[in-house]
């Protein structure tokens, strides 16, 4: 059961009046499942070049950090107003950090939380907040719930697409998702082969079956994908298919603080429609 999570909330200029998808996104999961939420602004400390030592000017630092106070203050308060408008359990914290410092800070904050949930990388957003988000998938341990940047909707789990490929991740995002799934009205298992399943393969039909013993309506899918990477063909499935939240394992590696995904991971982070729950 969810009864609590932390969200990185996306940073604007203050009055811009710009949403927030993921701080909103948060919102309705709290609500949906009566759980507390925290939003965590991060004000982000000036970045440097190394070759400018000594050659910008104090005021221009101060200015650049005010700025991203200003702008981790404006997130907080457009935070707390939705938290207030639909009625949920909610703190706010604003902290200062460079990038790697907030994303371990954001990572080892999300251990003490059942759910984390950042926003799409990519996009508008800018690239701190990029690096900060997809570090939480790595280092908290906790399942993560990545919102499109043209999110609007809140939580909805009409029909959960579950991408299932038996491996350790996977069935981890399995588990992690288990409270979503159980309010979802249609759960739909996806594998997806580069060649066609022999006839007396079942791929996928043990896992249905431990859905269908915690009283899941499930569905099994099997798609051949030759020509196709397989980020577009699950991307693709979904839209054809009227997903609207999926489930699947996240692959990564952190590497001098810089966090690198490949394959099915990253390419479904770049061009995601809907919410996708990520185990690590």
């Amino acid at each position: 059961m969810i009864k609590d999570l932390v969200v990185n909330l996306g940073l604007v200029a203050q009055g811009s009046g710009a949403p927030d998808p993921a701080g909103d996104f948060a919102i309705s999961v709290a609500d949906a499942f009566e759980a507390h939420v925290l939003g965590v602004a991060f004000s982000y400390e000036p970045v440097i070049p190394g070759t400018s030592m000594g050659g910008i000017p104090p005021s221009f630092i101060d200015e650049q950090r005010q700025e991203s106070d200003d702008k981790a203050r404006a997130a907080i308060a457009r935070f707390e107003e939705t938290a207030r408008r639909v009625g949920v359990s909610a703190e706010s914290r604003m902290i200062s950090a460079s990038i790697s410092g907030a994303a371990d800070q954001l990572g080892q904050m999300a251990r003490r939380f059942d759910l984390a949930v950042v926003g799409q990388p990519g996009g508008e957003r800018a690239a701190p907040e990029e690096i900060v988000d997809e570090g939480v998938l790595i280092e908290s341990g906790r399942p993560v719930i990545f919102v499109p940047y043209i999110q609007t909707a809140a939580l909805k789990l009409d029909r959960v697409m579950v991408c299932w490929d038996g491996s350790r991740t996977a069935a981890r995002a399995v588990a992690d998702a288990m409270p979503f799934l159980q309010k979802a009205k249609q759960v739909e298992i996806v594998l997806i082969a580069a060649k066609g399943f022999k006839v007396d393969e079942a791929p996928g039909a043990d896992l249905a079956k431990h859905l269908a013993r915690h009283g899941l309506d499930i569905t099994l899918k099997r798609i051949t994908s030759p020509e196709i990477d397989v980020a577009s063909t699950i991307l693709s499935y979904a839209a054809d298919s009227s997903a609207d939240f999926i489930v699947m394992g996240g692959y990564g590696h952190s590497r001098l603080r810089e966090f690198l995904f490949g394959g099915a991971t990253s390419n479904i982070l770049k061009a995601m429609t809907v919410p996708v729950l990520m185990s690590h």
